[in-house]
């Protein structure tokens, strides 16, 4: 297990996590700042001149899952972590890859002023995102991150507490199992996959996405082809079990799409079937699994490419390609072949 201490500068996560390790036996203190070290030691000053946060590299993200397993199967745990994580996609990577290593997360967020909190908060945000030499900021649907961190965390008070006082606090919601992160957990793979996703469309003809709880960015509904199991019945199976959604028939299949392997993801096919349009009535009996999606949106193709990755949002582009065609298409890599 991790106890995860997040907040903004100066709410007292490192002197609260010391008196925690007095408080629950067995746990150790687990800080990615010294991953974030190892890493300017390693990387050339070319790759660092390119963030403004050692948290912006995905090598950072791997190694602090990674070394919280390691260190998991060394110690009994539980690891308290100390660290300021603001954005929501950086949250849904590291808990996500706890997740499916079997690493329950519980999530406290320490403030000792609203508006305090709300400024240091708002103000490493801006530097994160869009005010950062001109990267682009969150995409649609992704909230400030006080909102989310409200809602994702159990919120630990502690204006007035010594950091004794608010560790002996944390304990006691710690026992309670408060702050859980409930995130689906499905092993990584170990192969090439075989994945099904279904297309559904409003009377606008905007795609319908979901935005998965253990990893960054939106996603089309669907998952993995259980072995043995035919795509079109597993797409029908993922989107009743992630939307509600019960499909009187298999759907038709728009595009299958070879993703090459790019350490360290295999790599596999992908499929996306046609779900057809869904009417209001239908769209207000979707029923989410909080441990895997918080949330849904219909997005016109422009908005898509902002959400989506562009390995995804290619194999969207072509799939409209071939819903309007009437026919299905064979990618590598997103691009057709034999067109």
């Amino acid at each position: 297990m991790i106890i995860w201490l997040n907040g903004a500068a100066g709410s007292g996560k490192t002197s609260v996590a010391a008196e925690l390790l007095d408080l629950l036996p067995g746990s150790t203190l687990f800080d990615p700042g010294l991953v974030a070290d190892g890493l300017r030691a390693m990387l050339p000053e070319q790759r660092l001149a390119g963030v403004a946060d050692v948290q912006e590299l995905p090598a950072w993200r791997r190694l602090v899952v990674d070394t919280a397993a390691a260190l998991l199967a060394e110690l009994p745990g539980p690891l308290i972590t100390p660290l300021t994580l603001l954005r929501q996609e950086y949250r849904d990577e590291i808990f996500g890859g706890l997740a499916t290593r079997r690493i329950a997360v519980q999530h406290f967020l320490l403030h000792s002023d609203e508006t305090f909190l709300r400024t240091r908060i708002g103000q490493r945000a801006a530097v994160d995102g869009e005010a950062a030499a001109g990267r682009p900021g969150r995409p649609p649907g992704h909230p400030a991150a006080p909102s989310w961190l409200a809602a994702d965390s159990y919120r630990v008070d502690t204006a007035g507490r010594t950091p004794r006082e608010t560790a002996v606090l944390l304990a006691e919601a710690i026992r309670r199992g408060d702050g859980t992160c409930p995130i689906v957990q499905t092993p990584p793979p170990r192969a090439e996959t075989l994945a099904a996703g279904v297309l559904f469309f409003d009377d606008q003809d905007r795609v319908l996405l979901v935005d998965p709880t253990y990893k960054p960015g939106w996603e089309f509904p669907g998952g993995v082809v259980e072995p043995g199991e035919p795509p079109a019945r597993a797409a029908v199976r993922e989107v009743a079990e992630e939307l509600g959604l019960h499909l009187a028939q298999e759907p038709p299949l728009l595009v299958v799409d070879w993703e090459p392997p790019r350490p360290p993801r295999y790599g596999g096919l992908r499929l996306l079937f046609d779900g057809g349009r869904l009417d209001a009535d239908r769209t207000g009996d979707l029923l989410l699994p909080g441990e895997e999606l918080r949330g849904w949106r219909f997005a016109a193709e422009d908005e898509a490419e902002e959400m989506l990755s562009p390995g995804r949002f290619a194999r969207l582009r072509w799939a409209l390609r071939a819903r309007a065609d009437g026919r299905a298409l064979n990618l590598q890599a997103g691009v057709p072949v034999g067109v």
